[in-house]
């Protein structure tokens, strides 16, 4: 049987992994400024990580959300402490996109809605309503086509306005740092518009933290730089450090109640084990307040290479914008130099998403690397 081929592969098939290194089949080391699209918080096989998984798997590995399951409400207590968001409450998944299914689903139960404004660029998954909120028609199917969704720009306040005071629109979803469309950001006086319209017009906030969430930016969500309250979180990614796992927290205005929302795995003993995991990490090794000093002298490097024309993110969600696409450079970084960076819908971004294990050195690594392979290709 063939694999549905969907996927562009680059010719590196990783075998083991170690902090922020990946060993590939011929045992050629890679230095992973990529994290797997940001999946990797806590750096490859943490012990304590390892050992937390294996713990909860010889006690019990899977059960149904119809028995009680202790691990869920640490996790819930955990993500508490640490977002200091003690009156959301939590509901676990299994992936980012069914976490912002999830979210959607629930604003629209809410407000009795069903439209929803998204933003130029932006990327929320790839399932069904997640796709619809996504800007890629290429990747948005005629049955996603049925969603109504309206893309604004950023940082237009009265466009915001007109669509919201329609009252037709259950949702307004951002990203406080846009992930895969490129590392731009609302101005802080247009994510205050957000909060202010929507509590206006009866919409709810979503802010899609699946991949900027779990310290990644500075502040353990990213929106939390500036000091809104959205009525829906989304978070994946980082949360569980590559064991999938997903979830929504949810503001004490909107209501649960029996069935309105539902999963198989989400909240399983081995996910919550994983995501326990992570946040013990995140504490007792300080990686959220490390971020800053990585993000500066990351910056301080990046200034010295000539062919970069923007630095753009915050924290350790970084992008180097250049004035050519970056494809083949990306190229030369993986096969010749062994590192590992992700691109973007701005074909002209590198984006850097490493563990938030990282270290100077490895910034330092990274750009000798990266100045020898844009000298190689103006040579060229």
């Amino acid at each position: 049987m063939k694999l549905f081929d969907v996927y562009p592969l680059y010719e590196v098939t990783p075998v083991r992994a170690k902090d922020v290194y990946v060993y590939d089949n011929n045992d050629i080391e890679y230095l992973d400024l990529y994290g797997g699209h940001a999946v990797i918080s806590i750096g490859h096989s943490h012990p304590h990580y390892v050992q937390k998984i294996k713990n909860q798997l010889d006690q019990l590995g899977f059960y149904s959300n119809a028995i009680k399951n202790p691990l869920q409400q640490q996790l819930a207590d955990a993500i508490g402490e640490q977002s200091c968001l003690h009156d959301y409450e939590l509901f676990l998944c299994s992936t980012g996109a069914e976490a912002i299914e999830n979210a959607l689903k629930l604003a629209s139960f809410h407000t009795q809605r069903k439209k929803v404004i998204a933003f130029h660029n932006a990327f929320h998954g790839r399932t069904s309503a997640a796709v619809a909120v996504t800007d890629n028609l290429s990747i948005n199917a005629p049955l996603n086509q049925q969603q109504e969704v309206t893309f604004l720009p950023y940082n237009n306040i009265d466009a915001l306005e007109e669509a919201l005071k329609t009252e037709a629109y259950c949702a307004v979803i951002f990203e406080a740092i846009q992930g895969v469309g490129g590392l731009d950001q609302p101005s802080e006086e247009f994510i205050f518009a957000m909060e202010s319209l929507c509590e206006k017009y009866g919409s709810c906030l979503i802010a899609d933290e699946v991949q900027s969430g779990f310290g990644r930016s500075g502040t353990f969500f990213a929106y939390q730089q500036h000091k809104i309250n959205p009525h829906i979180i989304t978070m994946a990614k980082g949360m569980g450090n590559g064991f999938p796992i997903g979830g929504i927290l949810v503001h004490p205005q909107i209501k649960a109640k029996y069935g309105m929302l539902g999963t198989t795995f989400g909240g399983n003993h081995l996910a919550c084990s994983a995501s326990i995991a992570v946040l013990d990490v995140l504490k007792e090794e300080r990686l959220q307040e490390k971020t800053k000093a990585l993000e500066e002298h990351f910056g301080e490097r990046a200034q010295q290479i000539p062919g970069v024309k923007k630095i753009k993110g915050r924290g350790l969600m970084l992008g180097l914008e250049f004035d050519f696409e970056v494809a083949t450079l990306r190229k030369e970084l993986i096969y010749t130099h062994h590192i590992f960076t992700g691109g973007s819908s701005n074909k002209k971004l590198i984006r850097i998403l490493p563990p938030l294990t990282v270290k100077e050195k490895h910034f330092d690594l990274f750009f000798d690397a990266l100045q020898l392979a844009l000298t190689k290709l103006e040579a060229n």
